[in-house]
């Protein structure tokens, strides 16, 4: 019987704080990605794919 006491306790924990604390967790998370500073990293990852155009890449044997 006391281990459905324990599920109850985790449960109604997991159910409120825990999706609180996801949510915060998330906004972070949106709020880092899309800081003012991050456009010049951004732009520069999604380039990637075009810095060998003129001249491919070598092998690396």
């Amino acid at each position: 019987m006391q281990g459905q006491d324990i599920y109850s306790i985790f449960r109604a924990f997991a159910d409120s704080w825990v999706l609180l604390a996801m949510f915060v967790f998330f906004v972070g998370v949106v709020v880092w990605a899309f800081r003012p500073g991050s456009r010049k990293i951004h732009e520069d990852t999604a380039n990637i794919p075009f810095r060998h155009e003129d001249k491919p890449a070598g092998d690396r044997e």
